[in-house]
């Protein structure tokens, strides 16, 4: 993924207590723009032909609000779990662990395993009760039985927020990526991704979408599956071959830097053990938090369960999506020791002396993609960096589409029409909206070319952790939830994650340059506090709430609980 995308990654180094060369504050937006790859532009164009083609049979399937937002409930559970390993294998995933793996070893696998457990919450609470209850958007689940206006306003609230940190961190991504890989200017990069992302959202809603993510997810699966066997071919097949020639080369490196023999062998061997990224308990329990339960109120992953026919289905698509993704997120591993013995050792690739890859600040974020150049030459190398292009471009579309509805579903059918909207009207605006978010985002990514965006992803987990996950937890699982509990406590999650992360050191120094060590909270990560604040302000604002609307809500929520185990009455108002 891009230079900054993938400083995404790098600073969610920072973000997690590290002070890796990774995320160490490089100025991605000066990397050094390379000659045109004509091999990447031409599998680029070939790519985005053939999903413009999609656009436009899917197209002719979007008839209703319904077909935009959900597919019609008309995609199976194995394609539906291969469409949100598309949504999640990012090119952060992509590009960030790899070059955190090359930078760190061992530890670039915190993200990997953080990510990935969060799948097991989504599989045993979340999948089915999301599918029995829900129509378009998680607030159609969180406020099964509440009062609509103040839980979609919530709702809405921390769709977009979330939606539009993320969309920043892709927009740069996909700039940065293009101005490294195909010699196009930045602007340029961010206006075609804003572009080709509102054809796709606006023409094909959420059918063509799926079908872009589960094209780029088997592309990126066999990407990356071809470089995972060509590294340990070098080795013949002996992962233990490669993880000691990683050490001998991180070892030789240590000993160019001047380093006593004894120093390079414990620096060599650190490559195998934890304790680079993350040095104190409690930053690791929080930054551990916001990637698991963060994972579990991300909207534009949630909404993917109202795109199947059935809670059955809701829980096979989390099967196959925990199956991919914890099988690319091994191979990633692998590519990352395969960056340490094949890029860094390179003199075309890198000073081979300091082990940094050459080109300037932010092209360690390049090493997957110059792993794909060692072991494919130029066609592959082609592929992959085109394939990291449509990573960025299916995620925008995904989560362009979550924010729309949010605006369109949420606030103009619900709040304001009171549920009066018809499919017409309700379509029309959330086409305005994504027209609206698109040139957002590129305006936003075009602003942001130079800033450090690593916090924006981080952010993005913390709120979703913080916010949506607590009242989608308890208003699904606890009787005595209410409206006033859910919204009280949803906005003091919400705000307290926005809050905690601004003055903490990843944003109030890194990023605002505030003079070390004035950072007003201490840890990088806020999850562990500002979740906690939204779950407490949860359980207390419904506890001392005795009105009669709350007393309604509570003896409603055995309904609830009967649709969201059984799902009888689902289908009635599932909107398929």
């Amino acid at each position: 993924m891009s230079s900054k995308q993938l400083k995404t990654l790098a600073a969610l180094a920072a973000l997690a207590g590290a002070g890796s060369a990774l995320a160490a504050g490089a100025d991605v937006g000066q990397a050094a723009k390379q000659a045109t790859n004509w091999t990447a532009i031409a599998m680029f164009a070939i790519f985005v032909a053939g999903t413009l083609w999609i656009t436009k049979w899917a197209a002719a399937k979007t008839r209703s609000a319904a077909d935009f937002y959900t597919a019609g409930g008309g995609i199976t559970g194995f394609q539906n779990g291969l469409a949100i390993a598309g949504d999640y294998m990012s090119a952060a995933s992509f590009l960030g662990i790899s070059a955190a793996v090359m930078a760190s070893g061992y530890d670039g696998l915190i993200y990997s395993i953080g990510f990935l457990v969060g799948w097991p919450i989504i599989t045993f609470l979340m999948a089915e009760r999301l599918r029995n209850l829900g129509k378009f958007t998680f607030a159609d689940v969180a406020g099964y039985r509440f009062k609509q206006t103040p839980i979609r306003a919530f709702a809405a609230s921390g769709t977009l927020v979330v939606v539009a940190f993320y969309l920043i961190a892709q927009m740069v991504g996909a700039g940065q990526l293009i101005k490294l890989l195909f010699g196009l200017e930045y602007w340029m990069a961010v206006v075609i991704v804003g572009a080709l992302m509102m054809v796709y959202v606006l023409f094909g809603g959420m059918t063509a979408t799926t079908w872009v993510q589960i094209i780029k997810a088997v592309l990126l699966l066999c990407g990356v599956s071809f470089m995972a066997f060509m590294v340990l071919a070098q080795f013949n097949f002996s992962p233990e071959a490669l993880f000691a020639k990683g050490v001998s080369v991180k070892t030789a490196i240590a000993i160019a830097a001047g380093k006593t023999p004894e120093e390079a062998a414990k620096t060599g061997l650190s490559l195998m053990g934890p304790g680079g990224f993350i040095k104190d308990p409690i930053s690791a329990i929080s930054f551990g938090m916001a990637l698991m339960f963060g994972t579990a109120g991300l909207p534009h992953i949630l909404m993917r369960f109202f795109t199947v026919p059935d809670a059955k289905e809701a829980r096979k698509s989390v099967f196959w999506a925990t199956t991919w993704i914890g099988y690319f997120y091994i191979l990633i591993f692998i590519i990352g020791f395969g960056a340490i013995t094949l890029v860094l050792t390179n003199p075309e690739f890198a000073d081979t002396a300091k082990g940094v890859i050459k080109g300037g600040a932010g092209t360690a974020n390049m090493a997957a993609v110059l792993v794909a150049k060692s072991v494919g030459g130029d066609v592959f190398f082609g592929f992959i960096s085109a394939v990291a292009f449509a990573t960025i471009l299916a995620v925008v579309a995904g989560l362009t589409l979550s924010g729309a509805s949010a605006v369109s579903h949420d606030l103009y059918a619900t709040v304001f029409k009171k549920g009066k909207a018809d499919s017409a009207s309700e379509l029309r605006v959330s086409r305005i909206t994504t027209l609206t978010l698109g040139v957002l985002a590129v305006v936003l990514g075009i602003v942001f070319e130079k800033q450090n965006i690593a916090f924006m992803v981080s952010l993005a987990f913390a709120i979703a952790a913080s916010a949506n996950f607590p009242v989608l937890f308890m208003s699904v699982l606890w009787k005595d939830c209410t409206t006033k509990g859910a919204v009280i406590g949803g906005f003091l999650g919400l705000i307290s994650s926005v809050g905690l992360t601004v003055v903490s050191p990843s944003v109030w120094e890194a990023t605002l340059g505030n003079p070390k060590g004035s950072a007003w909270f201490p840890y990088t990560s806020p999850a562990l506090f500002s979740m906690t604040i939204g779950f407490v302000g949860i359980w207390l604002f419904s506890i001392l709430d005795r009105s009669a609307q709350a007393t309604k809500e509570r003896a409603a929520f055995a309904v609830q609980q009967v649709r969201s185990e059984t799902g009888l009455g689902a289908a009635g108002a599932s909107g398929h």
